[in-house]
């Protein structure tokens, strides 16, 4: 059976539907399915009780059941009944919901049936095909006329599609909106006829002209889906915008498209069509009896209540009836008050009435009422020759069922009649020159004036279409409650749908306050008609969309979808606006449309109520969490995760199932991320649990001992401003999850309270915390790398956070202990501490800046100061790497406010008595200059490592090279730089560091990494010139192994400056001759690099060359630029050995044999 196009969302019980269903149930082929069937039926395909009863009449009144299907009824009740006593297939299910139209339904059943793991052929057959779902053109006026109902070609449904099949891309932007007017057949023949028999002689095309038709053959084009037709069309005429109207030239608004004028184009109003009740039927003999048990005591009792059934539904349809009869007796009576009311006065004598057949009577487009304003163009007869001029009443087609749409009682209009005696003929002449027209549709309407409810809206149900064109883009939002009112009280579906249609579509590219408008009217409309009609009418001019060219039009579609929860019923919200909106976060390219598609899931998921949709919800997070744009993410944390979190509380799934499933993905993150971990999936996860902090401590506090305590009455004190970290949204306010700012008051001091005189007894959310939780994070801590800044910031965030958030009884009692314990730092167990792993860890930098800086009183900085002065202690005397104390360093000195306290803890170790603390603490200092005030190196920096300078070991003093290089490269004051370059002066040119083999390799070094940002004075008086010397003294180096080394470093330091811009003076006495002499070493010690280093001389050379003629400019870049291309590769093949170790840069020096 052939699949009819129906739409799902096409819910409302108008009575033309009611009326469509009664036909089909004429067509339907026959099966024990078809009758009606009582409240008592077992049949599985049976509707709810509630739902209407299938009609067997195809009546325009439907008062009165006949004969033949009541006997329809019995019997085919009596064979559903004998049907429910086997078991049905789930195929013989699909396929009556397909026949019956239940597409919803199917789908629902398709969508269980592949989540349990039985796909159905029949389903999956009727959902992939889009067929199934075209739109089709409307059955023709003739069509009707011959009898092909509804097994012709249906109208197309609004939106009948499934998300995984339905090929978007196929409807233009309007869509196939089909017009209910058609030409008649014979019309049309007539008019091609006429049009055969007289042609016209055309003239030639105007330029204007062209560009206008070309525009709208265009559009024809691309409405069509001819879009090779299109591209050609478009390349043919490249002179031409097709995107713009006004690009055409003409000063008048844009006309309806090619489709439009065609139907316009002499089409006449269409003919009233007579009607005729009929009534059918099936023989009882028709019905197939495959299916009849031959049980027939049974069935004769089951016959009989159907028969006492339907019995009783008679009676109510008999009453029904009389009701109905008498409802139509009143409305006859005030129609006959009503014409009472306006029947012409008295007239002489001598008048003669209008007889019947001079004044046709009008028919009427639809079933208002309307104040026909034609009869003014009668001209005022004297009261001997016609009746007075009179406002007159046309009376409808039919009377309006709706109470409201009586006619008013309206007083008698009298003119003044002239006392003349024109003829009429006369009169009627001498008004035709009075120019009205009621011919055209304009007219028509114009002609005519609505004079109740009912008819403004048909009214403007018929102009608004025409309107809305014609109205300049930038003002067309004042026609939304223009749109909405008419949507909402007009009583044809088709009609409503076409002005929702306009609503979605008024306006191309809507921006932000526009978008508001229409999201305004939206919900006002949704507000008005209940969740049934939102379902059916706005939720389909959403799915048109989502896949709209314009992101403008897919955003408005994704904020709507949230503006409208609220009003949806509860099992389309959960299922398919969830999909709708899960398909457009995960296809969508816009940020801005994802991010509208985070926020409306946020909104359902304040509104969802079915469990199962927890994991969906989750999967939904963490696609989200993983959007690459930050807008997105941003969203993610400030309303979806607060809203996700607010329904797994209600679930209780947050400690138990939330928290957990984010710790764990944290963890298997670890183990996959041994030799290289993913850093961004870390950041994904831990944010989400730093977004979870306010929802978890709302749990805390609402579920303690204390709970029944809670009173608001009285003066309750403030909550301090800094009691909590900034929130990122409202939502994560923890006063707005609670409920308010003085319940969250009560409940802070009753919680501080128990927290230090009563104990966490009995308190199950806070020892998850605390027995769980936080072990589980430690845990995590301790295994992630130390070098990792970014990983060390992200969890020293997550402690401050959430230590701020439970505030400092709970940091100290609860959090600070736990950490204590695994450190274990105690003065008197530093040389048993030697072997302690953790120390080097990324828990000592976590718990400096995430636990101890929660808190900035006196007694917090100084449990601070005296634990990075005891880690820097153990690491130094147990000789222990300093990445975990460098970790601290960098996090804290990113804070101006924590240098004075970092200097002071460098000066604890300036001052220590081992040498191993003191060299740590010179080399701490290099991490801490960069981000110091000028003023602070000046009075603690430099002093401090002067000191260090002159200290008797000489490796302390060596140790404080690398700080003076970066004073070198970040202060300015002159007299601060004069004497970091006495002290490195000295370091070079006193003769007791001559044979220092460390320090000049501490000292090239640090040139190398300092030199391209230093001062240029100090570079060029400064660095060049003693790179050169060491580049000399290194020629007459006896030792290989310290040959090596130097040369290695002073090839890096020339490679760095070489960037610079080196005066030719400086080329010339020192940077080529330093080149040379550490071309010389590399001679002896590795080919490969003194090729290189020849390129870069003999570069160097052209380049004073050329500025001696006046051709040079710009910066000298010799290392970029070299010879050959085989020895560059060559060269950089062995470059990527250099940077390994001090055992392989030997086997690449060693001289060849």
């Amino acid at each position: 059976m052939a699949a009819g196009n129906v739409n799902p969302f096409n819910l409302s019980d108008s009575e033309d539907e009611a009326e469509q269903r009664a036909e089909d149930g004429v067509h339907i082929e026959k099966s024990p399915s078809v009758g009606t069937q009582g409240p008592s039926s077992n049949n599985p395909f049976s509707p709810p009780a509630d739902a209407e009863p299938p009609a067997l009449l195809v009546s325009s009144t439907r008062t009165s059941p006949s004969v033949e299907g009541i006997s329809v009824s019995v019997a085919a009740a009596a064979m559903t009944v004998a049907l429910a006593e086997t078991r049905v297939s789930v195929d013989v299910i699909a396929a009556q919901l397909i026949r019956d139209h239940y597409i919803l339904t199917a789908l629902e059943f398709h969508t269980e049936l592949l989540e349990s793991g039985r796909e159905l052929p029949r389903l999956r057959d009727y959902f992939s095909n889009p067929g199934n779902f075209e739109r089709q053109t409307g059955t023709p006026p003739a069509c009707k006329e011959q009898g092909l109902g509804p097994g012709g070609p249906l109208n197309r449904a609004g939106s009948i599609s499934t998300l995984d099949s339905l090929d978007f891309a196929r409807y233009s932007d309007d869509g196939n909106r089909e017009s209910d007017e058609r030409v008649a057949e014979s019309d049309t023949q007539e008019r091609n006829k006429n049009y055969s028999s007289h042609p016209e002689t055309q003239e030639p095309i105007r330029p204007l002209e062209k560009r206008a038709l070309n525009f709208l053959v265009n559009e024809y084009l691309l409405k069509n889906e001819y879009k090779l037709s299109a591209i050609t069309f478009s390349d043919e005429n490249d002179d031409q915008d097709f995107e713009l109207w006004d690009d055409v030239g003409l000063n008048i608004p844009k006309p309806p498209d090619l489709l439009q004028i065609y139907r316009n184009c002499g089409s006449a109003l269409p003919s009233p069509r007579n009607t005729v009740d009929v009534a059918v039927g099936v023989e009882s003999s028709e019905l197939t009896g495959n299916y009849i048990t031959q049980k027939s005591d049974l069935l004769q009792q089951q016959q009989t209540e159907v028969v006492e059934e339907l019995e009783y539904q008679i009676s109510l349809l008999n009453e029904e009836k009389q009701s109905l009869a008498d409802y139509i007796k009143k409305l006859q009576s005030e129609i006959q008050s009503l014409r009472r009311t306006v029947s012409p006065p008295p007239h002489d004598q001598g008048s003669q009435p209008n007889p019947p057949s001079s004044t046709p009577p009008q028919p009427l487009l639809d079933n208002g009422q309307y104040l026909d304003i034609r009869g003014a163009s009668e001209p005022d007869k004297p009261p001997t020759e016609s009746t007075p001029p009179t406002q007159t009443i046309s009376n409808p087609t039919h009377t309006s069922s709706q109470p409201h749409a009586k006619l008013k009682s309206r007083g008698t209009v009298v003119f003044d009649q002239p006392n003349r005696k024109l003829s009429p003929a006369f009169q009627q002449a001498l008004l035709s020159f009075c120019k009205m027209s009621a011919d055209s549709r304009l007219g028509a309407e114009v002609s005519r004036i609505a004079d109740n409810e009912e008819s403004v809206m048909l009214m403007l149900g018929r102009c608004l279409p025409h309107i809305v064109p014609n109205v300049l883009l930038a003002k067309r939002e004042e026609l939304i409650p223009l749109i909405l009112c008419t949507a909402c009280l007009h009583p044809e579906p088709k009609e409503r749908d076409q002005l929702l249609h306009i609503l979605f579509n008024l306006i191309k590219r809507p921006d932000d306050e526009q978008r508001q408008m229409i999201l305004t009217g939206c919900v006002a409309f949704a507000r008005h008609v209940g969740p049934t009609r939102v379902e059916a009418e706005l939720l389909p001019q959403c799915w048109e969309q989502i896949n709209h060219k314009y992101p403008e039009r897919r955003l408005l579609v994704a904020e709507a979808c949230g503006a409208l929860a609220p009003y949806l019923p509860k099992e389309i919200r959960s299922s398919l606006v969830l999909s709708m909106l899960q398909q457009m976060l995960a296809e969508d390219k816009a940020d801005m449309v994802r991010e509208a598609v985070v926020k409306s899931l946020a909104i359902i998921m304040g509104y969802i109520d079915d469990p199962d949709k927890y994991s969906q919800g989750f999967e939904l997070m963490l696609l989200s969490l993983g959007d690459p744009s930050e807008r997105v993410v941003s969203a993610i944390h400030q309303v979806f995760i607060p809203a996700f979190a607010a329904w797994t509380t209600e679930l209780g799934n947050l400690q138990t199932t939330l928290i957990p499933s984010l710790l764990a993905r944290i963890e298997k993150l670890l183990k996959q991320g041994e030799h290289g971990l993913d850093e961004h999936k870390l950041h994904m996860f831990l944010s989400a649990l730093q977004s979870l902090i306010p929802p978890l401590f709302s749990v805390v506090i609402q579920n303690a001992p204390f709970t029944h305590r809670v009173n608001l009455q009285g003066d309750i004190p403030p909550i301090e401003v800094t009691r909590f970290p900034r929130p990122a949204s409202p939502l994560q306010d923890i006063a707005t999850i609670v409920g308010s700012r003085e319940t969250l008051s009560a409940l802070l001091i009753l919680y501080d309270y128990q927290l230090e005189h009563e104990g966490t007894t009995g308190w199950d959310s806070l020892l998850w915390v605390v027995n769980q939780l936080l072990p589980q994070l430690i845990d995590i801590v301790g295994r992630i790398n130390v070098a990792s800044t970014t990983c060390v910031h992200e969890f020293s965030r997550f402690f401050w956070r959430l230590c701020r958030t439970f505030g400092k009884i709970f940091t100290n009692t609860k959090v600070k202990p736990q950490f204590q314990e695994i450190l274990r730092l105690s003065e008197e167990n530093v040389d048993a501490l030697t072997g302690n792993g953790i120390l080097t860890k990324a828990t000592v930098p976590i718990y400096a800046t995430g636990v101890l800086t929660c808190y900035n009183q006196d007694e917090d900085r100084k449990l601070l100061v005296g634990f990075l002065e005891d880690v820097m202690t153990t690491l130094s005397l147990s000789h222990a790497p300093l990445d975990s104390l460098k970790a601290s360093f960098v996090e804290l000195g990113a804070n101006p406010v924590y240098h004075e306290l970092l200097l002071t803890v460098l000066w604890y170790g300036v001052v220590h008595t081992s040498a191993l603390v003191r060299c740590t603490a010179a080399r701490m200092f290099e991490l801490l200059v960069k981000g110091v005030n000028e003023t602070l190196v000046a009075q603690r920096v430099v002093p401090a490592l002067i000191t260090l300078s002159s200290d008797p070991e000489i490796s302390v003093r060596i140790s404080t090279i690398p700080a003076f290089g970066t004073i070198m490269e970040t202060v300015t004051q002159k007299e601060l730089l004069e004497r970091v370059k006495m002290q490195l002066a000295s370091f070079l040119e006193d003769p007791q560091y001559q044979d220092q083999h460390s320090l000049h390799m501490e000292i090239i070094k640090t040139f190398g990494r300092v030199g391209p940002n230093a001062e240029p004075r100090f570079r060029d008086e400064f660095v060049l010139p003693h790179l050169h010397k060491l580049a000399l003294g290194n020629n007459i180096q006896a030792t290989e192994s310290k040959r090596i080394d130097i040369a290695t470093q002073l090839f890096e330091a020339y490679s760095a400056l070489s960037c610079c811009f080196i005066s030719e003076e400086l080329m010339v006495n020192h940077f080529l001759p330093g080149l040379r002499c550490l071309r010389t070493d590399m001679e002896q010690l590795s080919p490969e690099h003194e090729v290189i280093l020849s390129s870069m001389i003999k570069e160097g050379e052209m380049k004073v060359e050329n500025r001696g003629i006046g051709q040079a400019e710009g910066s000298v870049s010799i290392a970029a630029s070299l010879v050959g291309e085989d020895a560059k590769t060559k060269f950089l093949s062995k470059m990527g050995q250099l940077t390994t170790s001090g055992a392989m840069l030997a086997n690449v020096f060693q001289r060849k044999k």
